[in-house]
């Protein structure tokens, strides 16, 4: 069995990659850090964990664990690193976005290899250490690199994005409180957001030459969990060889699917799926793209990430289904 150790346990992303790995057939949990929490039972913090797990959050770790995911606030997985050292075989998976660039990507002597599956899939198999990609940067480069490939994003992107209130974590701010969420929607950050950094990374790995901008508008809505991104940009072709070229791309994603229906984000909530629809208008492709954040968007792709590291059936842990009500 792989020993699992997970950093940063009370918050959403280690929330469910307990509740995934409690079920993985190949894993165990060896132990869940949190210096807020040491002592006190998961199953009060995560309480639909009640009956299914009986261990405590600790402020201690055991650093010769098979694998160890940071579930840490961005900046911080640095930080830790540098304060506790863990064995040699003992791969790493981290969640947040402190080793996904290139100029960030070694660390110790330690290379972080961005693990964005349906990119780079043979480099995870044999990498020790994972940047595992941002929620929004998953849907998002999900939706347009089949065209990065084909040498197709000649003119800016237009992004539009919506994330549900799980996509700011647990820590309280304004505009985090359900009074303020419930019956709203807003933008942050617009044009500027911090995971437009690791799209263009990948997007250029595909289309050296990309030049164009990606303009990015996140949202938030007033829903828990889910990411719904419409993209769209110039493309010359039919609908029918946009849809030719990402079924291509795809053929072997395990949780990456071209759909020909309208799309709406209850059918990808609680599993690893990123559904992709394609139309076109006039001399514009509109991509729509949908994730659950918290699983294709963080830790169902951190599992994801493991089983590929591991040598396991990549689907290995990832059996969910979406719920309707």
């Amino acid at each position: 069995m792989i020993q699992v150790g997970i950093i940063g346990g009370a918050g959403y992303t280690a929330g469910e990659l307990i509740r995934l790995l409690i079920n993985h057939p190949e894993a165990q949990i060896d132990f869940v850090f949190s210096t807020s929490n040491a002592g006190n039972q998961i199953s009060k913090v995560h309480q639909d964990l009640v009956g299914s797990l009986d261990l405590k959050f600790t402020d201690t770790v055991n650093p010769n664990v098979d694998v160890l995911f940071l579930c840490l606030g961005h900046g911080n997985s640095v930080k830790f690193l540098e304060a506790n050292t863990f064995s040699e075989n003992t791969k790493i998976i981290d969640l947040g976005n402190d080793f996904r660039l290139e100029a960030d990507k070694v660390f110790k002597g330690k290379t972080f290899v961005y693990g964005l599956p349906e990119l780079n899939r043979e480099a995870t198999k044999t990498a020790n250490y994972i940047a595992n990609p941002g929620c929004f940067a998953t849907a998002i480069q999900l939706a347009i690199l089949p065209l990065a490939e084909a040498n197709l994003l000649n003119q800016d992107v237009h992004v539009n994005a919506v994330t549900g209130a799980t996509g700011a974590g647990t820590s309280l701010s304004a505009t985090t409180h359900y009074t303020w969420r419930d019956n709203n929607f807003s933008y942050y950050k617009p044009f500027t957001h911090q995971h437009l950094g690791e799209i263009n990374q990948s997007v250029k790995q595909l289309q050296n030459g990309f030049s164009s901008e990606i303009l990015f508008m996140p949202n938030r809505g007033n829903f828990s969990r889910g990411i719904f991104a419409t993209v769209y940009t110039d493309y010359e072709g039919s609908v029918e060889d946009a849809k030719a070229l990402y079924n291509a791309f795809y053929k072997d994603a395990e949780f990456t699917f071209v759909s020909d229906d309208f799309l709406h984000l209850k059918q990808v909530v609680n599993t690893n799926k990123c559904l992709i629809h394609l139309h076109k208008h006039n001399g514009k492709l509109l991509i729509t793209s949908i994730i659950d954040n918290l699983l294709k968007g963080a830790s169902g792709q951190a599992v994801q990430n493991m089983n590929l590291m591991f040598g396991l059936e990549e689907t290995s842990g990832l059996g969910l289904k979406a719920t309707y009500f």
